[in-house]
């Protein structure tokens, strides 16, 4: 089997150049698909039998729930494909998604407990999937503490590597809690394996939110990437050229 394309992946130079294709059309798609999910979720969905308009929060709060735990699948596998084959882009790439991961666990945690105060009278319960949610938060601020606080780019590497695969194992936790444990929260809105218990009405919208959001997310982390490639490598010839064709274009 050719692994040349897998070897091409850890390529920075290749990720720069490639990346510079790949950006538009990711923005582009991000504004039409989260800007199309607001204006239909919030404003052409019907209101919930139970919970009125309050559930519109969930066209927020579910994307950004699936792309933090996605996102932190993302840290680890990053961190494998580091400690395993010594790539210095899959460093790059966990140390670039975990300030975008955190941000989104935030999020999930906010919207969450606007949405559980009407819903369950109470702005936080520590209920086994807010809690795992919560300790996810934690996990990300670790590896970012670790990235800032060793000097030496190697050793920062191996430390966020090894936490973000020790963490991974929280990420079952959450999506199982609610079956594993009693929970307040509700179960999954989307399930592979069952049809939607929404009408189609609503849960289309909330589809192309979490499609939007995974746009935006991939169009963010390529950006950061692109920035912190110049920075490790700015020595290298490779970066030097491009930066002259930058001033040349602009001049």
């Amino acid at each position: 089997m050719n692994w040349t394309w897998f070897h091409k992946l850890g390529s920075p130079k290749w990720f720069y150049q490639i990346s510079s294709r790949w950006l538009p059309w990711l923005a582009v798609a991000a504004v039409l698909l989260i800007s199309t999910g607001l204006v239909w979720g919030l404003a052409f969905a019907p209101a919930d039998y139970q919970q009125g308009n309050s559930f519109r929060i969930i066209y927020i709060h579910v994307p950004a729930a699936m792309l933090a735990q996605s996102c932190y699948i993302m840290l680890a596998v990053a961190g494998v494909v580091g400690l395993v084959w010594k790539m210095k882009l899959a460093d790059v790439a966990l140390q670039c998604a975990a300030p975008i991961g955190a941000w989104m666990t935030f999020i999930a945690l906010l919207t969450g407990a606007i949405w559980g105060k009407p819903t369950w009278g109470t702005w936080w319960v520590w209920d086994a999937r807010l809690t795992s949610m919560l300790i996810l938060l934690f996990l990300y601020f670790g590896i970012i503490a670790l990235g800032q606080s060793i000097s030496n780019r190697d050793s920062s590497a191996k430390a966020c590597a090894v936490l973000a695969i020790v963490g991974v194992i929280n990420i079952p936790i959450i999506k199982y809690s609610v079956e594993w444990w009693n929970s307040l929260h509700q179960v999954a809105t989307f399930k592979l394996t069952e049809r939607p218990a929404m009408p189609a009405e609503m849960w289309m919208p909330l589809l192309v939110m979490v499609l939007g959001f995974y746009c935006f997310f991939a169009c963010v982390l390529m950006v950061r990437m692109r920035l912190e490639v110049l920075k490790r490598e700015s020595r290298s010839s490779w970066v030097q050229a491009e930066v002259k064709n930058a001033v040349e274009q602009q001049s």
